[in-house]
């Protein structure tokens, strides 16, 4: 599987340059990896953590990336996201080749075009809800200094969590911490969405509710990357890729 992927992985990526349809809008992938390696030092010498990974993500695509810890996924994603460079290989993400950017670039490039959602939330204690889910609009400069309140209310509405706006992330159950996360990762209405293990800190029911959101984001456009140990999970998205040891070993689509 992985060889027949391979193949069909590096025709396709053959011209460069992309295409366009009869309406003049582009069809090249929003997120498009060629050959990227990531070595890091250890002790004990090198150790590669990815071989060589060829991968495009489609506009609009709901994307699963599956394997176990250790497999990659995590350094994958910090390929794509900017929080990591490649040693080798070429990353190019809403048509920027990305590991060109400088820090402050990259910072301005990443708030505009991604929202990142974590295992952990990672909401600021010391801000309400609806002051988290206005950073990200602060940071990148996005949006009237009025309209950000309402924008970060009507996000929250959107997540059911209007009512909890202003309590601090300290009294939030677990799934309502990841609702607002999601809320504040679509702060400035990024194309793409990037999720890592967004549901692997939450009971069944939330994790269910935690979903339903992305496949509603996915159904409105939104590009997804998610993360997940889940295979049930991975397995309703439209295409999961598994990683073993540095690899994409295995694809699997859903009709």
């Amino acid at each position: 599987m992985w060889l027949k992927w391979r193949r069909e992985r590096t025709v396709a990526m053959q011209p460069t340059n992309g295409y366009h349809n009869g309406a003049g809008q582009t069809n090249r992938p929003i997120i498009d990896l060629r050959g990227v390696v990531k070595v890091y030092p250890t002790p004990a010498g090198p150790f590669m953590a990815l071989k060589g990974i060829d991968l495009a993500v489609a506009r609009g695509e709901f994307l699963a990336v599956v394997g176990k810890s250790g497999s990659g996924k995590s350094t994958l994603i910090n390929m794509f996201t900017g929080i990591d460079h490649p040693t080798d290989g070429e990353v190019i993400v809403a048509d920027t080749p990305i590991r060109h950017l400088d820090e402050g670039k990259m910072a301005e490039w990443r708030g505009r075009t991604m929202g990142i959602v974590f295992q952990f939330f990672q909401l600021l204690p010391t801000l309400t809800v609806v002051e988290n889910v206005m950073i990200p609009m602060d940071l990148a400069g996005m949006y009237g200094l009025s309209e950000r309140y309402d924008r970060a209310m009507h996000l929250l509405d959107q997540m059911g969590m209007a009512d909890d706006a202003h309590k601090f992330p300290a009294i939030l159950s677990a799934g309502q911490a990841q609702r607002a996360a999601i809320a504040r990762a679509l702060a400035n209405d990024p194309p793409i969405l990037v999720a890592d293990e967004p549901t692997g800190n939450l009971d069944t029911r939330n994790a269910a509710i935690v979903f339903d959101l992305f496949m509603s984001l996915a159904e409105a456009g939104k590009t997804i990357v998610m993360v997940t140990h889940d295979d049930e999970l991975a397995r309703r998205t439209q295409r999961a890729v598994t990683i073993a040891d540095g690899l994409i070993v295995d694809e699997t689509r859903r009709e």
